[in-house]
């Protein structure tokens, strides 16, 4: 996140040649999940772009204003990722670091293009993000499900032949991604999967998913 911030440079630099005269500080934020499952990547999200910051601070700024720092927690849902971007907006933000998830980022990414903020996502994998960008400011730096899953496809398929495999997913954006990215790879090289199945995640129980895994005899998950 602190190596984004610092990416994002150009970006802030530019945007101050449009901030008023009166105005003393530069608005950036990072979003990502703040509370739920995933805070401790919020955490790390955090930090980051806190670090970075307070270095570019300490070293003058850019362009000569001060860098202040907003936060905002989407807890990886959808609808409070919008919700954040609009207050972003409301913040006079330049530039964003994320979102996390990738079905936070896309929807995200419509409020920021329509408001000219640039986005830069750390983990954000969902092609869509950027092959269906919402607009010319929207970035990411990880890869995309299509080469993770591609990876995976090959890999169980040259080390599995022969084996039941199980494919499963969360729902979400990244999951049902990279998963039917998988699935396509693994069937691209030759091989069917025995089962592909979604699960609702933070659920407390998952006995009928483990039966159905045992059920069809599941040799790789």
């Amino acid at each position: 996140m602190r190596k984004i911030i610092y990416a994002g440079i150009g970006a802030i630099a530019a945007a101050t040649m449009a901030t008023a005269a009166w105005a003393d500080d530069i608005m950036v934020a990072t979003a990502g999940p703040m509370t739920g499952q995933y805070a401790s990547f919020g955490e790390q999200m955090k930090n980051g772009a806190e670090l970075a910051v307070e270095e570019i601070n300490a070293a003058g700024g850019v362009n000569g204003k001060m860098l202040k720092l907003s936060v905002g927690d989407d807890a990886c849902d959808p609808k409070q990722a919008v919700a954040v971007a609009n207050k972003f907006v409301g913040d006079g933000v330049v530039f964003v670091a994320g979102h996390f998830c990738s079905g936070s980022s896309i929807p995200a990414s419509a409020v920021y293009a329509e408001e000219g903020i640039v986005q830069i996502s750390p983990a954000s994998t969902n092609p869509k993000l950027t092959d269906e960008r919402a607009g010319p400011g929207v970035y990411r730096v990880c890869g995309r499900d299509d080469q993770q899953g591609a990876v995976a496809g090959a890999y169980i398929a040259a080390n599995y032949a022969g084996k039941k495999v199980a494919i499963i997913h969360d729902k979400t954006a990244y999951g049902k991604g990279l998963a039917d990215e998988t699935k396509k790879a693994l069937n691209a090289a030759g091989m069917t999967e025995a089962l592909y199945e979604a699960y609702t995640a933070g659920e407390k129980d998952y006995t009928a998913l483990v039966s159905k895994l045992k059920a069809e005899g599941i040799d790789v998950l």
